[in-house]
């Protein structure tokens, strides 16, 4: 599956999105900074907060409506399994497929009590001048790091071409579960999971200064991920204990029985 240009109709963040998109950007990019980002690596990181395995925190998804998704009101659970059903149909390798069902299950963050902004939405980078390719550029105005002169430089706390694994990204779902599984996955899932919802990077080209030697590589496997992130988007329901059976063994097969959180 390729993502064409335009993105298809999706990620439409014009007038006819719904407004609780919009509301969730503006908390989102006010309140995103770089002290805040690293707050909450120094609170969830140590992964201590709880010990359970995959579908304990997959039924957490079962009600959890992604409020900056303009696209599906639907829980997060029937996505996770629409984008596994769609790469297991195109023969996709196990890893990916499970990388498919597995790349929003961080979103368990609101189960810890912390609000979507800090969850969801698109990620960018923080500690550097915000690029207008970033969703909703206009709604940065208020954010506390444009009045840090280091923080609002081009580079900001970077080195050029430092790349993105020196990067402090907004913090979200992306980055706590990377975390939770870096000791299981393939290095290519791990960056599937780290940067599916940096958009600005993969789908516009954005912060191409910070990028390192390997990193448009990667970007661009994740450009490819999120044909199936995004076009696999429905509003009927999965069946998902009809699916269970087959995800459980391909759950087995990578990821122990209890995972740290």
């Amino acid at each position: 599956m390729e993502l064409p240009s335009g993105l298809g109709g999706f990620r439409n963040y014009g007038e006819s999105a719904p407004s609780r998109v919009r509301a969730l950007y503006r908390e989102n990019h006010s309140r995103q900074t770089l002290a805040f980002v690293l707050d909450r690596k120094a609170q969830y990181l140590s992964l201590r907060r709880a010990r359970m395995g995959v579908w304990e925190a997959m039924a957490q998804l079962e009600s959890l409506v992604d409020e900056s998704d303009p696209d599906l009101d639907l829980g997060q659970i029937h996505h996770a399994f629409q984008t596994a059903e769609a790469l297991r149909a195109e023969g996709q390798p196990r890893w990916l497929v499970l990388t498919g069902l597995l790349h929003d299950l961080g979103k368990i963050l609101c189960l810890f009590g912390e609000p979507q902004w800090a969850v969801v939405g698109d990620t960018f980078p923080v500690g550097c001048a915000f690029d207008p390719k970033v969703v909703h550029p206009d709604l940065f105005d208020e954010n506390p790091d444009g009045s840090v002169a280091e923080y609002v430089a081009e580079h900001g706390i970077y080195a050029p071409h430092c790349g993105l694994d020196a990067i402090h990204f907004s913090w979200g779902h992306d980055e706590y579960l990377y975390h939770v599984l870096r000791e299981h996955l393939p290095e290519e899932a791990l960056d599937l999971i780290r940067y599916h919802s940096f958009y600005a990077g993969h789908a516009a080209g954005a912060y191409a200064h910070l990028l390192g030697p390997r990193d448009a590589e990667r970007l661009e496997r994740v450009r490819r991920f999120s044909a199936y992130d995004l076009y696999t988007k429905s509003a009927s329901p999965v069946d998902v204990e009809a699916l269970r059976p087959y995800y459980e063994d391909l759950v087995a097969a990578y990821l122990p029985g209890q995972l740290s959180w």
